[in-house]
């Protein structure tokens, strides 16, 4: 990977965060199982495997930022990779919830001119500075590629 690339994971614990109320549902089912019936352990475990597939497909997402592009890769099984130009990008929205500022994480939606990927939304990724070197990226690649906008 070269210095001028950044790479962009969800963290961990939006991850767990993300598959709280499963955990919970599992839970919940352990306790049925305990005080009712033997076979709510059957719905326990399903819950189980569907958090632990949702934590690692949550963690498997990765956005790439490179001087030319932004490429976002998800899937476990089935991989997708979308690529998108750094001059379509329009606009850079960072939201927080309280938790997500709890948790020094933010949601970056970049905004851009592309059809097949109107909003790209990079969820839980560590709180940094990264929207400038974005919009610096932005700029160049407008000014190298001479891509006006006309409003």
């Amino acid at each position: 990977m070269e210095n001028n690339e950044i790479l962009l994971k969800p963290a961990i614990s939006f991850a767990v965060l993300k598959i709280l109320p499963l955990i919970f549902l599992t839970l919940l089912f352990l306790l049925l199982a305990w005080y009712l019936s033997p076979f709510f352990v059957f719905f326990s475990i399903g819950t189980l495997a569907a958090g632990w597939y949702r934590l690692l497909y949550i963690r498997k997402s990765i956005y790439l930022v490179t001087p030319e592009v932004v490429r976002i890769s998800r899937g476990i099984f089935f991989k997708r990779t979308d690529m998108l130009e750094i001059y379509r990008v329009k606009d850079y929205v960072i939201t927080q919830s309280f938790i997500l500022q709890l948790l020094g994480l933010m949601n970056l939606t970049l905004k851009s001119t592309d059809a097949e990927n109107p909003v790209i939304w990079m969820v839980g990724i560590p709180e940094s500075d990264v929207i400038d070197t974005i919009r610096d990226y932005v700029q160049e690649a407008r000014k190298h590629n001479r891509i006006y906008e006309i409003n």
